[in-house]
């Protein structure tokens, strides 16, 4: 069962990509005290995320950082591809977080079996907002190809609200 309003992030330890190579990130800490931003992806390069979604981002960082502390994109990839991608998409204001052993993903009830296409598990396309850790918006796009409640737009008219 995904993650609903109201519910707390769960503390888990992923990575990012720091200056000295790959550092742990508590989402305890992340989240505590601050309005976060976080959106999912299947996967970083991939074409529905490197061409609608995360540009999408990219583009109105600067709208989200009004309304919130910390914009982060996480992905079940690792914390060397997610620093690649963000340096392809110009995406240095967003915090990329590698859920590489989808940790995180299965704790939020996001994960989706991507087996058949030799992928493996997966993160569904989401995006939600939470306030000192309580989930204050969800957003999950399920259809393929599709990035409508988890779109830059659909979070910034919930920031805004």
């Amino acid at each position: 069962m995904p993650i609903s309003v109201g519910d707390k992030i769960p503390d888990v330890t992923l990575k990012t990509n720091g200056p000295d190579g790959p550092e742990d990130v508590s989402t305890g800490e992340l989240f505590a005290g601050k309005r976060v931003v976080l959106f999912g992806v299947p996967g970083a390069f991939t074409p529905g995320c490197s061409n609608t979604h995360m540009p999408g981002f990219v583009i109105k960082t600067d709208k989200v950082l009004e309304k919130a502390d910390t914009l982060a994109c996480m992905a079940v990839n690792d914390a060397f591809v997610m620093r690649a991608w963000q340096k392809d998409q110009n995406a240095e204001a967003i915090l990329m977080l590698a859920d590489g052993n989808a940790e995180l993903t299965r704790a939020l009830g996001m994960e989706k079996d991507s087996s058949a296409a030799c992928m493996g598990i997966r993160c569904l396309r989401f995006a939600l907002i939470a306030e000192d850790g309580v989930v204050s918006y969800v957003g999950i796009d399920t259809e393929r190809g599709v990035v409508d409640k988890s779109s830059v737009d659909t979070v910034l008219a919930q920031l805004q609200g």
